[in-house]
């Protein structure tokens, strides 16, 4: 039996082989052309005397990586919703009471539904390889597992550690799957999987889930028992207090899970069916699919890389300057197998740079995630020096040494003096424009801006910055690169603040403008949380230092006077000058800013309500949200008007993986899709009467409202 999903071969045993193999595609997902014929087969297990059992594998790298998202987004009811869950569910309910044995071969990543596909088999054999990982990670595009996920991981390995894992979205390892017991035994190679998954149905001719026995009872207890009710009783306000209420799938999930395990396993299995429509027809799912699945994989598949150049790699890589931000470019690029020269103005401050990733390969091994060995060839890599000459050979150079045009500019000549004539030079500004640093440079064609994140080789966002002469093959392969070390390119225009830090600013600067209205601080603080960002305003001012924003406030009012031009005045800027210029509270670095630092600790200084009292009349949660969230959109969309920004994706990526816009939101164009053009435009002109010019909506959602228009990009 053959179709154009699975190939499927019985041997002189009885057992089936089910070989999934979906054409087209470069991994195998739940849909249509899938579940139809699979169905058939299920039937053919229940009525094929001849069939003794089923090995169920895929014919790719990976098992299957989840149902197809794209089906999911042609939802338009929860109806549809429903009888979709409730039709895949009941073809692997058959399965699983076929009375014959079921065993699937995970021969890598199975993710979301086929997870639950797998768990829907009797056993779970894995390949015991480190790339292979297992979860239900549904919970990141807002929401739950659909296929029995919510009722079997429960039933397996008790409900707190089933809420862990939904509601982390976890990804395992193949030993740790088996350790908690989602996967049944392990296999080093392809041929011993499955051998053993064709033992296994051997072993068990006549096999039933376990919550399909008689007296089966939930590992650690049901709903009802004491352990478990303290957990159920704390676990929605522990969540509330990182979610804010901003992720409906998070509470859903706890009610399957609290309601399911009440109930016998079909009638749990019809609640998880509800909730999943629940979560499918939210906004907040459909702001999470359509930034966080159609726009990243857009980007990743190479949206905003030129065509007609081809693939390049990075072997060398010279990284200038070694503090917190070199020494992480080095580390992330390092780790993927390139060779990185380290250079400072002291061995002792390249060798302090090189010991940044030592630390963290420290911990990998002392965790059981990485070996001596791995750790001494990654740290081999990395060359620490104070001499221009060993850049010779590099293929790309990056600058991050402190924001000063002369430094920049010196570092750019030396470096050319000695680099081959086609090697790309990036520099790391976060500010500084990218045309007037190439002005050093004597290939300014071949110079472009790698703005990087703090902590390097946690952030997955780098902003590349094309001047006005740098080439399109510069930007491939600068994109190239970017891809190279895993993390995820955008593509921006040389402008003032670039995209990210502009757009970053306004948020923090509309929290100090609220504070120096007279807005009490910890009513500023959880408007930022509530507002669905990963820090508050005043604590990321905080982070980001006092000092530093006065330095560059300095730098661009002193450009912007060589221009002829005057820096606009934001309200919030007074706040800084007072707090971080008369005060000398400079920030987290300094253990003293709009908090109090004590070791981890920190603590609002009392201070602040002395410096700036809280009028009598306080605003509500609520306006507060909508400030920070409309201030931070409109911006954005002033970026992508002014052509900053070169498409929706990169400017919605960008705001979350930059600077942690809210991502429930779906990004900063795509809150204004949700919220609509005409309202947008409506609260926006409400704000700008009661707080000022900054809040005019910019002219292209105004163009919107007018002619119901969206931000999308034509693909």
């Amino acid at each position: 039996m053959t179709n154009q999903a699975f190939t499927f071969d019985v041997d002189a045993n009885g057992i089936g082989l089910v070989t999934i193999d979906m054409p087209g595609r470069a991994m195998n997902v739940l849909n249509p052309t899938l579940v139809e014929p699979f169905a058939e087969l299920v039937n053919k297990l229940e009525t094929d005397a001849s069939l003794k059992g089923l090995v169920i594998t895929s014919g790719k790298s990976t098992f299957i990586v989840g149902a197809d998202i794209d089906q999911l987004t042609q939802i338009t009811s929860a109806e549809e919703a429903f009888k979709l869950c409730e039709d895949l569910k009941g073809m692997m309910r058959r399965m699983e009471k076929c009375g014959k044995p079921v065993v699937a071969a995970l021969n890598g990543t199975a993710l979301g539904g086929g997870l639950e596909l797998a768990l829907a088999c009797h056993a779970r054999i894995a390949l015991d390889d480190p790339k292979a990982k297992f979860g239900l990670p549904e919970v990141k595009l807002g929401l739950l597992p659909g296929g029995g996920g919510t009722q079997r991981v429960p039933r397996l390995i008790g409900i707190q550690k089933a809420m862990d894992l939904i509601t982390q979205g976890k990804e395992l390892t193949a030993a740790k799957a088996k350790e908690m017991g989602l996967v049944t035994d392990l296999a080093t190679t392809r041929d011993e999987l499955l051998a053993k998954a064709k033992a296994w149905c051997a072993a068990n001719p006549k096999p039933s889930a376990p919550w399909d026995t008689k007296g089966f009872r939930i590992p650690g207890g049901d709903s009802k028992s004491p352990a478990v009710v303290q957990v159920l009783a704390i676990a929605p306000s522990m969540a509330n207090a990182k979610a804010h209420g901003n992720y409906p799938a998070l509470t859903h999930i706890m009610s399957c899970l609290f309601e399911g395990c009440l109930l016998d396993f079909d009638a749990a299995s019809q609640v998880e069916s509800r909730y999943f429509a629940a979560c499918v027809v939210s906004q907040t799912s459909k702001n999470m699919i359509n930034t966080l699945w159609h726009q990243l994989n857009a980007i990743k598949k190479g949206q905003s890389r030129p065509k007609g150049f081809a693939e390049s790699k990075v072997k060398k890589v010279g990284v200038l300057g070694a503090g917190m931000m070199g020494a992480g470019i080095a580390y992330v690029s390092a780790k993927v197998g390139i060779d990185v020269v380290l250079l400072d103005t002291s061995l002792d401050n390249a060798e302090k740079g090189k010991a940044y990733s030592q630390g963290i390969l420290d911990k990998a091994v002392a965790r059981g995630r990485s070996t001596p060995d791995k750790r001494d060839a990654l740290l081999a890599r990395i060359k620490p020096t104070t001499s221009y000459a060993d850049l010779e050979g590099c293929d790309l150079v990056i600058e991050a040494v402190f924001e000063d045009r002369g430094i920049k500019a010196a570092c750019t000549q030396q470096s050319e003096a000695v680099i081959p004539a086609t090697a790309v030079y990036a520099s790391n500004t976060s500010t500084l424009p990218i045309t007037g640093l190439a002005q050093a440079s004597s290939r300014p064609a071949n110079f472009l801006g790698l703005h990087f994140f703090s902590p390097v080789d946690k952030m997955p966002l780098v902003e590349i910055i094309v001047g006005k002469e740098t080439s399109d093959e510069t930007l491939a392969r600068g994109f190239d690169y970017v891809l190279q070390i895993g993390k995820t390119p955008i593509v921006v225009n040389d402008k003032r603040g670039f995209y990210t830090s502009r757009v970053f600013t306004t948020y923090i600067m509309e929290g100090m403008a609220m504070l120096g209205e007279g807005i009490h601080p910890r009513s500023i603080e959880v408007a930022g949380l509530k507002a669905g960002m990963p820090m508050p305003p005043l604590a990321l001012q905080d982070e980001v230092s006092l000092s530093l924003s006065l330095h560059i406030a300095e730098q661009t009012r002193k450009d912007l006077e060589a221009e002829g031009l005057s820096l606009p005045v934001h309200p919030g800027f007074a706040v800084v000058q007072k707090i971080g210029g008369e005060h000398k509270r400079i920030g987290k670095k300094a253990a003293q800013g709009f908090y109090d630092y004590s070791g981890k600790e920190k603590s609002l200084w009392p201070g602040l309500t002395e410096v700036y009292p809280p009028k009598a009349v306080q605003p509500s949660q609520q306006e507060l949200v909508d400030r920070m969230l409309y201030a931070q959109a409109n911006e954005a969309a002033r970026c992508y008007e002014e052509n900053v920004v070169r498409s929706v994706a990169d400017t919605n990526i960008g705001s979350i993986f930059g600077w942690g816009f809210a991502p429930n939101q779906g990004g900063a164009l795509q809150f204004i899709n949700a919220v609509g053009a005409k309202q947008f435009v409506a609260r926006s002109r409400e704000l700008a009467k009661a707080y000022g010019p900054r809040f005019e909506p910019a002219a292209i959602v105004v163009k919107q409202a007018a002619e119901g228009g969206r931000f999308e990009d034509k693909l």
